[in-house]
């Protein structure tokens, strides 16, 4: 038994969910999303509140995909209402991002500047150091911010490099330290 699959979730004014034979269909202010059917799952609209429930709680795997599709609707029902962020930080001398469309422009010590085609659905801003990736999408938001971080993860002696704002790098000390052995 899911307890979280038991609780139903509420549906925000504005926000419009629709099911058919194939997949669930969320509307809302920040976009559209839809979500594959999964056979073991039945998801239906009383009120204003979505309630997730398995076809048969006997089955195998019912209860694994009860929670997991639960997660999934509620996820995409926060993302048409108000969307996911992610943050990254630059840290480095000369290391610098920029904005042009679609795209990210990006100093980050190499010799030549880096151009991060952003998907769609995905909006990209800097303020400072400070990349603000937003989505409707929370897996394609998380896996835009992981691709980006990946370019030039931190390295442990000086920081430098693309990290989350909440990450915490722990840093080493360098060869000054061995040398006092």
């Amino acid at each position: 038994m899911s307890r979280l699959g038991k609780l139903p979730i509420k549906l925000p004014a504005g926000t419009t969910f629709a099911a058919n034979a194939t997949e669930y269909t969320f509307k809302g202010p920040k976009g559209e999303l839809r979500l594959k059917l999964n056979p073991l799952i039945a998801a239906k609209l009383e009120g204003d509140e979505i309630v997730v429930a398995p076809h048969d709680k006997e089955a195998k795997n019912a209860s694994a995909m009860w929670g997991l599709m639960w997660s999934l609707i509620r996820n995409n029902v926060i993302g048409v209402s108000t969307g996911f962020v992610k943050k990254l930080e630059i840290n480095g001398v000369g290391y610098r991002a920029a904005v042009a469309g679609n795209q990210l422009n990006m100093s980050l010590g190499f010799s030549h500047p880096i151009e991060f085609k952003l998907p769609v659905g995905i909006t990209a801003s800097v303020a400072a150091n400070v990349i603000t990736l937003e989505g409707a999408d929370k897996a394609l938001v998380g896996e835009t911010a992981a691709q980006i971080r990946k370019i030039r993860k931190p390295e442990p002696y000086k920081g430098k490099g693309v990290k989350y704002v909440d990450e915490v790098i722990r840093r080493k000390a360098g060869k000054a330290a061995a040398k006092g052995k």
